[in-house]
């Protein structure tokens, strides 16, 4: 893994917002008495949701909330790449999956489009608005290929298609989230290819059977006086 740290410019402190805090009193009593330092990423989240990254600050406050060294803060916040360590996007953190899916599938495509669009992947663009980064497997391999801005997941991507959506976002105007072909989760492209067939399971097989004289299976009993 590359070194990671902390963005160059800081801000002068932090603090979390009333319903950050909420949150934050409410993961701390998830754990037993003594073990309050394991809602660190929680919190870190939370810090990363409410700012937008994690900042020096920001690090120190959940040291303090937590009872913990800030080198231990420092070290998590560092080690996990899920965590931003410098200012994103005002619009939108792209995260393009570069895995091998969604590479034969066309990630390559999907990355030319941000670096054209934004400049170099991890930092922020040159107008603040979008920041992007090559992640690995987000779980979503049948859809290939497919990024997460923001929160949610955009699948079945061209660049063409790719371009519209980051359009949309930084209009701020997002469209819903999902496949962008129309796909119903990891249904297959052009619809059902199995059970395409309704007399497979609407019982008409069954009915039909059932009007063939002798096809009814015996019953047990007979069956067994019969074999006598």
């Amino acid at each position: 893994m590359s070194v990671r740290r902390l963005a160059a410019n800081q801000p002068d402190s932090f603090a979390f917002s009333a319903e950050s805090l909420k949150q934050v009193k409410w993961w701390i009593a998830k754990f037993p008495e003594g073990r309050q330092q394991s809602a660190v990423i929680p919190l870190l989240w939370l810090v990363q949701k409410q700012q937008g990254w994690v900042s020096e600050p920001s690090i120190r406050l959940v040291a303090e909330t937590l009872g913990m060294p800030v080198i231990r803060v420092y070290e998590i916040a560092t080690f996990y790449t899920m965590f931003m360590l410098e200012p994103v996007g005002s619009h939108a953190l792209v995260q393009v999956c570069g895995t091998t899916p969604c590479m034969l599938r066309g990630a390559n495509d999907l990355k030319a489009v941000c670096q054209r669009r934004f400049g170099d992947r991890d930092h922020l663009s040159a107008d603040g608005k979008v920041t992007w980064q090559e992640v690995e497997c987000l779980g979503a391999c049948s859809n290939a290929p497919m990024a997460a801005i923001n929160d949610y997941y955009y699948e079945d991507l061209t660049p063409e298609t790719f371009e519209q959506v980051l359009d949309e976002f930084i209009a701020g105007k997002p469209r819903a989230p999902g496949s962008v072909i129309g796909r119903q989760g990891s249904a297959p492209e052009g619809g059902a290819k199995v059970l395409s067939d309704p007399s497979l399971y609407d019982g008409s097989a069954a009915k039909a059977l059932k009007s063939i004289p002798n096809a009814e299976p015996k019953k047990r009993g007979k069956a067994k006086e019969a074999a006598q």
